[in-house]
């Protein structure tokens, strides 16, 4: 079990190392070995974890065997993983918009303040054009980062696009 947590730890270390490099496939690579690491800890299926409230990748069984420092780690290791791996998608060529939307709810059901996660979140709904969500949480990371020029930005460039669909719709009304 311990054993697998430091895995997974040591490959997130190497995604980071990666990430650094601007080498994002193949980091993204090292944060899916680690994810597979922690997805190994499972035993009662990909069940919740305890306590009930928390929802995670390790199954019951797995999770009473780690102590409470392990668990904080895979936690976290989890969390991270996921985090990154949203960074590198944003930066391909051809970016999976909805992959990035799912990475970062998985964050934000564990984190519900992470900014990284809101601000991603919120760009990826707008690119995948819906509007409403992505201003939902690009007004959530502007309240935790009010300077922040990125999420300022889009949450313009997604006003803007409310704003010409809404006059669609009334032209179409009309």
């Amino acid at each position: 079990m311990e054993a697998k947590v430091q895995k997974a730890v040591d490959f997130k270390a190497e995604g980071q190392r990666c990430y650094k490099q601007k080498k994002f496939r193949e980091a993204i690579g090292k944060y899916h070995r680690a994810l597979l690491q922690l997805k190994g800890l499972e035993a009662a299926g990909p069940g919740l974890a305890e306590p009930a409230a928390e929802k995670s990748l390790l199954g019951r069984a797995a999770w009473h065997r780690l102590t409470e420092e392990q668990r904080a780690l895979a936690e976290s290791t989890e969390i991270e993983c996921y985090n990154s791996l949203t960074a590198c998608l944003l930066q391909s060529e051809l970016v999976n918009y909805e992959r990035v939307r799912e990475y970062c709810l998985k964050v934000l059901a564990k984190e519900k303040s992470n900014f990284k996660a809101m601000y991603r979140a919120g760009v990826a709904f707008y690119h995948l054009g819906d509007y409403d969500n992505a201003l939902l949480y690009l007004r959530e990371a502007r309240g935790r980062e009010p300077a922040d020029t990125n999420v300022l930005r889009y949450i313009q460039l997604t006003e803007i696009k409310i704003s010409r669909c809404s006059r669609r719709e009334k032209g179409v009304l009309a």
